[in-house]
């Protein structure tokens, strides 16, 4: 596990340690904050692309277009650090999905000088900075009825795992699992094409391992669980 997870507030964050093949480097952030990194979210177009702007504008209430605005505000904030641009100089594009070939595959930057991966879900966002291809996922809770949607949509042997479980600690254990799958998946560029069976990433305390990739659990707020996989080569 990363037992570090930086804290991105109001002000300009510091620079630290660039990522390594050992050590990728993770941000959090509470998405409802009005100042990221030392930029107003309320200005944010002035830094976000058009592609972001449009998305922004798309969500239906001022609430999501704030989180939305406030996370990738955060992304190119940091990207911008560690490449010492300015964030709203950052292009963004999209690798060939390794599925169909189509463009939208996992996030880059042109040339991959940095790979990065950004998960936003409720008021928490964590951002993934690595050498090699990188997922993060963060994860609130899910409801007693998601749970019982999704059980049996998971790898068997997960299916099972979570079965066994005692009744009480069945939400937090698909929480867990569903932010491994999802940051390996990221990770991957598959996203959900192939639907929730594979990789099988285990839903108890300890991961389980996931050829080509270090999955890890993240610390994570309460009633969150948090995943980081990074691929093992380039």
């Amino acid at each position: 596990m990363i037992e570090h997870v930086n804290q991105l507030g109001p002000t300009a964050p510091v620079s630290g340690p660039a990522p390594t093949p050992a050590a990728p480097v993770v941000w959090a952030l509470n998405t409802t904050v009005d100042t990221v990194g030392g930029h107003r979210v309320a200005d944010a177009d002035s830094v976000l692309d058009a592609e972001e702007r449009d998305r922004a504008a798309r969500f239906h209430t001022p609430d999501l277009a704030h989180r939305y605005a406030a996370s990738h505000l955060a992304l190119r904030i940091l990207l911008g650090l560690h490449l010492d641009r300015p964030p709203h100089t950052v292009r963004l594009t999209r690798e060939d999905c390794p599925c169909c070939g189509a463009p939208h595959g996992r996030p880059n930057i042109p040339g991959n000088p940095v790979h990065f991966s950004l998960s936003h879900s409720g008021d928490h966002a964590y951002i993934a900075l690595a050498t090699t291809p990188v997922g993060v996922d963060i994860e609130e809770h899910p409801t007693p009825q998601t749970l019982t949607d999704v059980v049996h949509l998971l790898h068997p042997a997960e299916t099972q795992e979570l079965t066994a479980l005692p009744a009480s600690e069945r939400v937090t254990a698909l929480a867990r699992c569903w932010a491994r799958k999802e940051a390996c998946l990221k990770a991957a560029g598959t996203g959900l094409a192939n639907g929730l069976a594979e990789p099988y990433v285990g839903v108890l305390t300890r991961p389980a391992a996931v050829p080509g990739y270090q999955l890890t659990d993240l610390p994570a707020p309460s009633r969150y669980r948090a995943a980081l996989a990074t691929a093992t080569t380039p």
